[in-house]
């Protein structure tokens, strides 16, 4: 894979943020991608979280004169191989907080909806999508949470008995929004994503993740993984938490987008997500694709129903806007619906994004996390790296 593979079709022309750990630093840096190198600019922060808090944190790591730099084809590669004494990517956030949101695309609605009645039963989950479907009829790509439409459907299912708590966070007036992963838990690119052994239903969730500092206000873009356990959350919504958050279980990257004058808020609205699955042992391919012009909820609606007066996060939050992507394709027998398989390879891209790649191990089998944010401080203060930033 080259840098090319993984960088947005105008590389040129964008502001990518990154975060890189440095074996020989004990920890990670903030870089910038300069030609073919990644820059070092944790001057400009010394956190991710920092930086955007700027007023132009694009402008602001632009103007950094780079003390060490990195040549991205050797950080890809040996983020690919996961060589951890080498210099590798991860996730670009760290002390924000990891946040997600569900139910977002109408499609996706139906199939929590299908979950649900199938009790996490994925041999009863073909039928009950039959009836479902035919319940409804015709295309749900433009339905809007609180239009007459939704409203529509909404009685539709209800009538026929399929009433759903999703129906109310899917298309009612109050959005789904649950923390996803600890601070500084997500992976990076290149690195595996976990599933609990004790699930058998399960698949990726490929999703734009919004870079959002204290104050609401959205200062970049990427992409990430929502992995799900789709049997465990159909058993009971209250086990949300077992289904979502569990080691190596979210991943995001490689790099965030900074807004400027080449990438927006709008472009991000305009996004089309391209999903591969790649079985190692099977020769399984799984194609899928997302567009963000079927979201039910804007962006920006999303972003002031997680972060505002009535809830703050001091250090920010990257927020993951849901997916349309719940993908049905048998891989094993038919009626089976999809699962992911140990060694399954994950890839998540956008033109304007970039691609994000991930392995499917077991969570007790991925990299324990053990560098927390106590671990980060000590890191910066041994660096000189807390004093006050301009």
């Amino acid at each position: 894979m080259t840098p090319h593979d993984i960088l947005p079709r105008d590389f040129r022309h964008a502001s990518l943020l990154g975060r890189l750990f440095d074996p020989s630093l004990g920890g990670p840096c903030l870089v910038q991608l300069r030609g073919d190198v990644l820059v070092d600019v944790t001057e400009a922060g010394p956190t991710v979280s920092d930086l955007l808090e700027h007023a132009d944190p694009a402008a602001r790591i632009a103007a950094v004169q780079a003390v060490r730099s990195y040549p991205l084809a050797e950080v890809i590669a040996d983020s690919l191989a996961r060589r951890a004494d080498r210099p590798h990517l991860l996730a670009p956030c760290d002390l924000q907080a990891v946040k997600a949101c569900g139910v977002t695309f109408a499609r996706s609605m139906l199939e929590r909806v299908i979950e649900e009645r199938a009790k996490g039963d994925y041999r009863e989950a073909a039928a009950i999508r039959e009836k479902v479907s035919a319940a409804i009829g015709g295309a749900l790509g433009e339905v809007k949470a609180g239009s007459t439409e939704a409203a529509r459907v909404k009685q539709v299912l209800i009538e026929g008995g399929y009433w759903s708590q999703y129906l109310e966070v899917g298309i009612g007036p109050d959005a789904e929004v649950f923390t996803k992963a600890p601070v500084l838990s997500s992976v990076g690119f290149g690195a595996e994503i976990g599933v609990l052994r004790a699930s058998s239903w399960n698949n990726p969730e490929p999703e734009v993740v919004l870079a959002v500092n204290s104050r609401g206000e959205v200062r970049g873009a990427t992409l990430g993984n929502d992995v799900n356990l789709r049997d465990i959350e159909g058993r009971s919504a209250l086990l949300l938490g077992k289904a979502k958050d569990n080691n190596a279980s979210c991943a995001i990257g490689p790099f965030i987008r900074l807004f400027d004058a080449a990438f927006g808020i709008d472009d991000v609205r305009r996004l089309e997500l391209e999903l591969t699955v790649t079985g190692r042992d099977d020769g399984y391919a799984l194609n899928g694709s997302s567009s963000m012009r079927e979201i039910s909820r804007d962006p920006l609606d999303l972003v002031s129903q997680s972060l505002g007066r009535h809830h703050q996060y001091p250090d920010g939050m990257v927020l993951f806007l849901g997916t349309l992507f719940a993908p049905t394709q048998d891989r094993d027998h038919p009626g089976q619906g999809f699962t992911h398989k140990q060694g399954d390879r994950v890839e998540i891209a956008a033109h304007t994004l970039g691609r994000l790649v991930n392995v499917v191990t077991y969570s007790d089998e991925a990299p324990i996390w053990d560098f927390g944010i106590g671990a980060l401080m000590r890191n910066l203060a041994t660096r000189g790296l807390l004093q006050d930033q301009a």
